[in-house]
């Protein structure tokens, strides 16, 4: 029985000895030895900013997912005489706040807040009609005449650029000016969102200056006959550019397809564009909304309505927390 033991014994440990050692667990060093290839991978592009909470852009906004290089060298704009966009030059109101637009190239010298907006808007079209293209040294203002040029300057870092104001905004309480992201990037407003810039009107081919002359001269005085047709001419010019009346203070009436009821007015104006883009820019900054914003025209007005509201009360709540947001509270109006 012995005898018989002896060889099944030396029969398995020969075939022990030439079997395959146990694979190494993944992940071990000699895993790592013998697979030098397996690695997590890693992106090939840094992001090009860190950008803070509660940063100056438009809520969900931010730069685009492939930046292109060289923005450092994109040139500023240059400044040049160009007609200003007439409608443009009316009275609005957004948010209860009324706005009177420059309708003539003006000194102007501000220092405040400024921020910048970009993905969001690229490609969207701004309120001279003309694409937003925010890696162009382009801003948005208020009041400014569209279009026309300014000098932002940092007041943290000392760096200056020159944009070209192409839109209206920003509807902020807190804020002077939105840049393009080329221009916030250029002066090292990215990071934070938002800094203290100076704003100064200049004038084109003389940039050191802060006041604009006419844009166009006066017209020449006839002396054969064309004197009453010029002064006709003059007189038009002038009714044109007269601001029409307050819009916030026109009553609202609605349109065939409008609910009646209460609704919040967001803005008015005399500009169609306008009143679609600035519905444009509230959506998206003022995402969390859940009721139908819409332009209603009427009488030569078109208003941005928000709504229909059960009660003035929900009316009023929702008007609380849009103050909250732009620090500009609606006005609650029934159509």
């Amino acid at each position: 029985m012995i005898r018989l033991l002896v060889p099944l014994t030396l029969a398995l440990l020969l075939a022990a000895c030439g079997s395959v050692p146990p694979a190494p667990l993944q992940g071990s060093t000699v895993d790592r030895e013998k697979q030098p290839n397996l690695k997590s991978p890693t992106p090939t592009r840094k992001p090009t900013a860190v950008l803070k909470r509660g940063g100056g852009f438009y809520k969900d906004d931010g730069p685009a997912d492939d930046i292109p290089d060289g923005l450092e060298d994109i040139p500023d704009a240059e400044p040049k005489w160009e007609p200003l966009h007439k409608p443009a030059t009316k009275p609005y109101v957004v948010l209860g706040k009324e706005y009177v637009p420059n309708n003539a190239l003006k000194p102007y010298k501000v220092r405040g807040i400024a921020s910048w907006y970009g993905k969001k808007f690229h490609g969207q079209k701004t309120s001279i009609g003309e694409p937003y293209d925010m890696f162009a040294m382009t801003a948005a203002h208020p009041t400014l005449a569209l279009p026309s040029y300014v000098r932002v300057t940092s007041l943290q870092s000392g760096k200056s650029v020159i944009v070209r104001i192409t839109d209206r905004g920003p509807f902020h309480a807190d804020r002077v000016i939105d840049l393009s992201y080329t221009a916030a990037y250029k002066l090292g407003l990215i990071n934070g969102g938002s800094g203290q810039v100076e704003v100064e009107a200049i004038i084109p081919g003389e940039l050191s200056g802060t006041a604009y002359a006419q844009v166009t001269p006066p017209a020449r005085i006839a002396s054969n006959g064309e004197g009453d047709e010029i002064e006709q001419l003059a007189k038009r010019m002038v009714l044109e550019e007269q601001p029409v009346p307050t819009p916030a203070m026109a009553a609202p009436s609605s349109d065939a397809g409008a609910a009646k009821g209460i609704y919040l007015q967001l803005g008015a104006f005399s500009s169609a564009d306008n009143a679609e883009n600035l519905k444009n820019h509230l959506l998206r900054e003022l995402d969390w909304l859940t009721e139908s914003m819409r332009v209603n025209p009427a009488g030569g007005i078109h208003r941005v309505h928000l709504g229909p509201y059960a009660s003035r009360g929900d009316a009023d709540r929702v008007a609380e927390k849009i103050r909250a947001a732009l620090g500009y509270r609606p006005t609650i109006v029934s159509r």
